[in-house]
């Protein structure tokens, strides 16, 4: 990363989890959600964007097994039924995102779809946190 012209190495201390390009830390969804809602006491917040990048591809039989990104969001869909259950007005979650698509910082080396991409040949296929997503959205809920 260039600051001011300098170069500063990226820390990353022992014990944290880390995608890609940040560290995850759901407990910090919670604290921003009612942060925002305690500061500024809007009416309704949505989260129009919340994922992360997993290298991730199919494997041989062509399923894409993404356990990375389910744990992901699942973590921080749990925090934010947390911040629903002490009144945050959360009225949406949207994932980032449903495809494989260009990263402004990366271009196409980050992959944060629920769908895969193939750039080659423009083929789809839903990873299993697309299948896992969709069935969170079907029953409503998840377990904890």
């Amino acid at each position: 990363m260039a600051l001011l012209g300098g170069f500063f190495p990226e820390v990353q201390p022992q014990g944290h989890e880390y995608s890609q390009m940040w560290e995850i830390y759901p407990p910090g969804f919670y604290s921003l959600l009612t942060r925002i809602w305690k500061d500024y006491q809007p009416a309704h917040i949505f989260v129009t964007e919340n994922g992360v990048p997993v290298p991730d591809a199919p494997d041989a039989d062509g399923r894409v097994r993404d356990v990375r990104r389910i744990r992901y969001l699942h973590d921080h869909l749990v925090q934010v039924h947390r911040a629903i259950a002490v009144g945050v007005p959360v009225r949406g979650y949207f994932v980032w995102s449903l495809l494989d698509n260009f990263e402004w910082a990366y271009g196409y080396r980050m992959r944060f779809g629920l769908v895969y991409v193939d750039y080659k040949t423009l083929m789809r296929t839903i990873k299993d946190s697309g299948r896992w997503y969709a069935q969170v959205i079907g029953e409503n809920g998840l377990e904890p």
